[in-house]
């Protein structure tokens, strides 16, 4: 197993690379959250461990963006804030685990052998379909009943964050985090805007819509 470790506090690094080490794996290490966010990109690595602090990219940030690269590597975040709400921020931004420090090496190793075995064993999915609107992310193309739809780089992201989302409401907030990489609200109808651009392109020629707002809450991509 190949470990991408991006922790900035050097002693805990330098621990957890050696347990890693120890324990017959490989190890990498980042310092901050840009030259982490470049070396994981790169993709030769089978699990991340993130700190959720970082100077540079904060953790947080730095998954998002994987993400909506594209890149599927299971990601275990690492951070001192150890509650509820933090841990379900740091799933929604696309960590795939979570453990609060401070922590036994032992039951990091366990989860990170666990990641891997999953990541093994799951293809990883390039092409969603609902109703017969498929995006093919490899071919980065879109269409719906044999019909190519163009769709503008951000309206691609926007899209496959819903479609991989299909069946569920996302929110604005989440929108925001994993389509603009924003962790606040910049008070624009940017949302709004993409939104509208987006169900002209997959709904408005077609009988049946499949991008639909749900009052309050968000929005979501469905077959009725």
């Amino acid at each position: 197993m190949r470990v991408l470790v991006i922790e900035d506090d050097r002693d805990a690094a330098a621990w957890l690379i050696k347990g890693l080490k120890e324990s017959g794996h490989v190890a990498d290490l980042a310092t901050d959250g840009l030259d982490g966010l470049a070396m994981a990109s790169e993709q030769v690595h089978d699990v991340l461990v993130v700190d959720r602090m970082l100077p540079g990219l904060d953790g947080l940030s730095v998954i998002s963006k994987l993400r909506n690269d594209g890149i599927l590597t299971p990601v275990l975040i690492l951070s001192a804030l150890g509650d509820v709400d933090e841990k379900v921020k740091g799933l929604r931004a696309g960590g795939d685990d979570y453990l609060a420090k401070p922590y036994a090496f032992s039951e990091l190793l366990a989860r990170l052998e666990g990641l891997s075995r999953r990541q093994a064993t799951q293809p990883q999915v390039t092409k969603f379909e609902v109703g017969g609107l498929t995006i093919d992310l490899l071919a980065r193309s879109v269409d719906r009943d044999g019909t190519s739809i163009l769709l503008q780089p951000r309206e691609f992201k926007l899209l496959e964050y819903l479609m991989r989302n299909a069946g569920h409401v996302v929110t604005r907030t989440m929108l925001l985090e994993n389509v603009w990489d924003y962790h606040f609200d910049p008070q624009t109808n940017v949302i709004d805007v993409h939104i509208s651009r987006l169900r002209s392109k997959i709904d408005k020629d077609f009988d049946t819509p499949l991008l639909h707002t749900v009052r309050g809450a968000g929005y979501t991509i469905r077959a009725d």
